[in-house]
């Protein structure tokens, strides 16, 4: 029997269709997000529950996938992260973190481990939930374990590791928090990395390891669909063409190669970011702005298909929507290649069952040498006008945005 999976906040379902290519069955998915859920609905037929964690009982979770507490072989999920965000943290100086009341969906995490006790549990995060001296949020989940050891007589043991999914052979620079317990106390071990970042013949680092898959990987045998509208818009659209591959709104700065129209690091590093074939994707995102790359070397969007490729979802998932529903569901999701690795890794270490040793099937295929970057085209005439010095950014919590919030904090 194929072991069994309860899925919370399930998303797109990212982590479902890794664990699925790793040999297991998703029993249950709880997703609260109406287009996520009609994405889920569209592509599989997992049972579906769609509501808010707050409002869904544990037992509920477990008549609807058919199981008792103890028998789900796997529980996963990546509870909301926006309270531990760097990008949170680049703008506020700080963030509310626990105090920020979207932290609840971690204790309701934890209260489901309590009361279905699966063999195993996986919780992804943002990197930000480990952070040195602001890992609060780790903490509570390391004192709520406890808690639920002494109650049920469990033994779970946690593993926290950071993780880079190019490490795996995800062909996107992203990095989470991984956490991986088994009830019976085994300690996991996290699966050695696959790829390695380019490096000098003969040195020592990723020796005999192949090298990052890149986004010329991924996207080379995509095409947008007939009448999918990828244009870029907006003042800043004309300036995509006159920044380089793989580089962002930092070539055109006094540091960079480019006229100085912007001062060093006053914008986020998305800032018109594009693709380079020869490398990684950066972090696909989830809610940009009409100058929030990455954006494809040709001077657009990324396709659904292109997005759904650097996640390296199964080529038969489709994500329904608008537009900016598509790019929230995909953003937000993880490779579903890292969960097929993990997956595999948990069920032969944690679950008892032999190691599979077909090779990976969302592992894209290494396409060997992409065609050079495309040429850069002139910065428009009516932007040269921007041209001139410009103030660098004076450092975290200190930008233009940060001072304005402290204003207004002491005006009132």
């Amino acid at each position: 029997m194929r072991p069994r999976v309860i899925s919370l906040f399930s998303g797109a379902g990212g982590i479902d269709y890794g664990l699925e290519a790793a040999g297991f069955d998703t029993s249950v998915v709880l997703e609260m997000d109406r287009d996520c859920c009609a994405t889920l609905r569209h592509n599989r037929r997992w049972p579906v529950i769609e509501s808010d964690i707050m409002q869904v009982s544990s037992e509920t979770l477990l008549d609807t996938a058919g199981l008792r507490a103890g028998e789900p072989d796997l529980l996963v999920g990546g509870p909301p992260c926006q309270p531990f965000s760097k990008a949170g943290y680049w703008s506020r100086g700080d963030s509310l973190r626990l105090d920020d009341p979207r932290s609840n969906t971690l204790s309701a995490y934890m209260r489901v481990v309590e009361d279905t006790l699966p063999k195993v549990f996986l919780l992804e995060n943002v990197e930000g939930l480990a952070y040195q001296g602001k890992d609060e949020g780790l903490q509570f989940l390391l004192d709520a374990l406890d808690r639920i050891n002494k109650r049920t007589k469990s033994r779970y043991a946690p593993v926290v590791q950071k993780v880079s999914f190019a490490d795996y052979g995800v062909p996107q620079l992203r990095e989470r928090v991984l956490v991986v317990a088994a009830r019976d106390g085994t300690p996991f071990r996290f699966p050695p990395r696959t790829h390695v970042e380019e490096v000098e013949p003969g040195t020592l680092p990723g020796l005999g390891l192949p090298k990052f898959r890149t986004a010329w990987d991924a996207l080379a045998d995509v095409r947008p669909e007939p009448g999918e509208d990828l244009a870029v818009r907006g003042k800043w659209a004309t300036l995509l063409p006159s920044i380089p591959e793989g580089t962002n709104y930092l070539h055109h700065t006094e540091r960079g190669d480019g006229m100085p129209l912007f001062g060093w690091r006053r914008r986020f590093w998305t800032f018109l970011l594009k693709l380079a074939k020869a490398k990684p994707s950066w972090t696909l995102q989830a809610q940009p702005g009409p100058a929030v790359g990455p954006f494809h070397w040709e001077n657009r969007r990324l396709s659904m298909r292109e997005l759904c490729q650097i996640q390296t979802f199964p080529k038969d998932v489709t994500i329904t929507g608008g537009r900016t529903a598509v790019q929230r569901q995909v953003g937000n999701a993880v490779p579903s290649l890292v969960a097929e690795v993990m997956g595999r890794a948990i069920r032969h270490h944690l679950l008892g069952q032999a190691s599979q040793k077909k090779p990976l099937q969302l592992l894209p295929p290494d396409r060997g040498e992409p065609p050079p970057p495309e040429p850069v085209g002139e910065v428009p005439r009516e932007l040269r006008r921007l041209a001139g010095e410009h103030e660098a950014h004076p450092g975290t919590g200190k930008g233009y945005g940060a001072l304005a919030r402290e204003r207004e904090a002491q005006a009132s």
